[in-house]
């Protein structure tokens, strides 16, 4: 399995630093979830039902014709490649490494490309996959220019993978509400925006015919019944969702000022975190873990991602932290 963020049990165990004195910046996502309403005891004691109005309710957020509920778009993410049969895949990256290893793993020629290298390869592709706004990059590409890529593909009976995890903040960026065309496939993720990844909930949005193809490798029931009235509530409540957008884009903007301050300047961003590239990735990973701050670790590039701080208590933990390693920096190089 690749390595992911989150992994607190893990750092806990490794730096001898008990679970709950940790300040996990390492998941992406935000730091405040949303509320649980009341599940009634039959949603445990029943086979799940589909219509129950979460599809509608997700049509509705996302503003999408059709929609397939699926235990966490990881879930999709490992599906889909087996839809095709074996082909060429570009991935736009960096991003998150598991498109490329799931496309891979079920037989096709993966071709990893940055955003400049797409148009020259596009022609030669069966199936572009793209993270917008992108994991860890923070890069975010106009739906004209995904749209222009889809219509090559689409032209050639190919597919366009939009993974919008981080996307609910930036709707206007979104393709949901073109995701009915053929050869278009969006994924968005739950759990992030709604601060709740633990309850694995993810969704499919594209054209019907595709998703009954996908519906059959899920199988029946993969959404159980009590998730099923968790994503619903939050998906209705458009109140909290203007407060979660409100918050974290401040937060967002709070803490790259803060990594500005301390000579940290991040390359990429979006409302959920900030990157940093940096050729002492490992060692700011490193001098964070050892005061029980967790920041998630890329070290084929040689970059971090720091989370959003959740309270003013938090806040001040990063804050004092990020001094004290700029102070050590300057002792080791005055």
């Amino acid at each position: 399995m690749l390595e992911h963020g989150g992994r607190l049990r893990q750092a806990s165990l490794h730096y001898g630093i008990a679970e709950a004195q940790w300040l996990d910046l390492s998941s992406g996502l935000a730091p405040w979830p949303f509320a649980i309403p009341v599940i009634p005891e039959r949603a445990w004691a029943r086979l799940p039902e589909t219509d129950d109005g979460l599809e509608q309710a997700a049509c509705t957020y996302y503003g999408a014709a059709n929609v397939l509920p699926v235990p966490g778009s990881q879930c999709a993410i490992q599906l889909l490649p087996r839809l095709r049969r074996g082909g060429k895949v570009g991935v736009l990256s960096p991003c998150y490494a598991e498109h490329a290893e799931a496309w891979r793993r079920n037989g096709h020629i993966v071709r990893e490309v940055v955003e400049q290298e797409v148009d020259f390869y596009l022609d030669s592709l069966d199936v572009l996959v793209v993270v917008n706004p992108n994991n860890p990059t923070g890069l975010s590409l106009t739906p004209e220019q995904l749209l222009t890529w889809h219509a090559r593909l689409a032209q050639r009976g190919g597919w366009l993978v939009v993974d919008e995890a981080f996307m609910d903040n930036t709707p206007a960026l979104s393709l949901a509400a073109q995701s009915h065309r053929a050869g278009l496939i969006v994924l968005r993720s739950f759990g992030k925006f709604f601060g709740l990844a633990g309850v694995r909930l993810g969704f499919v949005l594209a054209e019907l015919k595709l998703l009954k193809l996908l519906a059959e490798q899920v199988g029946p029931w993969a959404v159980s019944g009590p998730t099923r009235i968790v994503g619903q509530a939050c998906l209705v409540d458009t109140e909290a969702h203007v407060r979660q957008r409100e918050r974290s884009e401040l937060a967002s903007e709070r803490l790259a000022a803060l990594l500005t301050l301390h000579g940290l300047s991040p390359q990429g961003g979006c409302a959920l975190f900030q990157w940093l590239a940096t050729p002492y990735a490992e060692r700011l990973y490193d001098f964070m873990a050892q005061r029980g701050i967790l920041l998630r670790l890329f070290a084929h590039n040689s970059s971090v991602r720091f989370g959003l701080p959740a309270d003013d208590a938090d806040w001040l933990r990063l804050e004092q932290a990020l001094s004290a390693y700029t102070e050590a920096c300057t002792k080791e190089n005055p």
